[in-house]
């Protein structure tokens, strides 16, 4: 199935469903099934509205953390340079500014192991 449109309240298509159901709707999705040859419109609803708190940063900007980059992973390790990261070959780890990494594909590589040592 693929979704070709995708609607925000207010916008033309969606006057009767923003009437209907207000500010709980999301968007309009309009999914297009090509097996069985049919268009299909869904809504997205907000249910329930709750307080939430963020949970605590676990690094500042300023903190140093280790990152694991396997050895065929020459994109990545190249991303770590150009961020300033720094070697430790007995550890076999990277170690960069977490503000560097932030919002880059480095930040799933983190190793938090080696943070406690």
């Amino acid at each position: 199935m693929k979704t070709r449109l995708c609607l925000k309240p207010g916008q033309r298509g969606t006057k009767r469903l923003t009437d209907k159901y207000g500010d709980a709707l999301v968007c309009v999705r309009f999914r297009y099934d090509a097996a069985t040859r049919q268009r299909l419109k869904t809504v997205e609803l907000i249910v329930e509205r709750t307080e939430w708190q963020p949970p605590p940063q676990k690094f500042t900007a300023d903190s140093l953390v280790a990152v694991k980059i396997e050895g065929y992973e020459t994109d990545l390790r190249k991303q770590v340079k150009e961020a300033g990261g720094k070697w430790k070959p007995d550890q076999k780890l990277w170690y960069v500014r977490y503000g560097n990494i932030t919002g880059t594909a480095l930040e799933k590589h983190i190793h938090i192991d080696a943070m406690d040592k």
